[in-house]
């Protein structure tokens, strides 16, 4: 089992991650009911596709020696009104990286071949865009 679902009621939902016991709380979103106090649950799959990117291209920077840390994912999730379900999902990476251009190359090129990336449904339109602030 990977994780534990709770609904708590009032549209709310915790879910424990049984490995490591963290807690995820979500919420329905304003435009849909709820009081929009955390994560919607179409949110936190917005924000799966940007951690993803950066958990690959991290363990990527790792093993060709360049670093990242500090970069920065901005991401825009859109619903489609009917059926009711995530139309695009824009990711904007500003990287902060000592990377030349190959190895940014080669980065860009993981990100786009994460796991989530790669199980998103193909309706959704992904807008990525990569911007690489040179650090020493």
């Amino acid at each position: 089992m990977t994780s534990k679902v709770t609904y708590l009621g009032d549209l709310r939902t915790s879910s424990v991650h049984i490995q490591s016991g963290s807690e995820i709380i979500s919420d329905a979103p304003l435009d849909n009911n709820g009081k929009g106090e955390a994560f919607s649950p179409t949110d936190t799959v917005a924000n799966a596709l940007a951690s993803c990117m950066f958990t690959v291209m991290g363990i990527k920077a790792r093993d060709i020696g360049v670093k990242m840390k500090g970069s920065v994912a901005e991401v825009t999730k859109i619903m489609q009104a009917s059926p009711r379900k995530i139309s695009e999902i824009k990711v904007e990476i500003t990287m902060q990286s000592d990377a030349d251009e190959k190895a940014r190359t080669i980065l860009e090129r993981t990100a786009m071949s994460c796991p989530v990336l790669l199980s998103l449904n193909p309706d959704i339109e992904k807008k990525v865009t990569f911007n690489w602030n040179s650090i020493g």
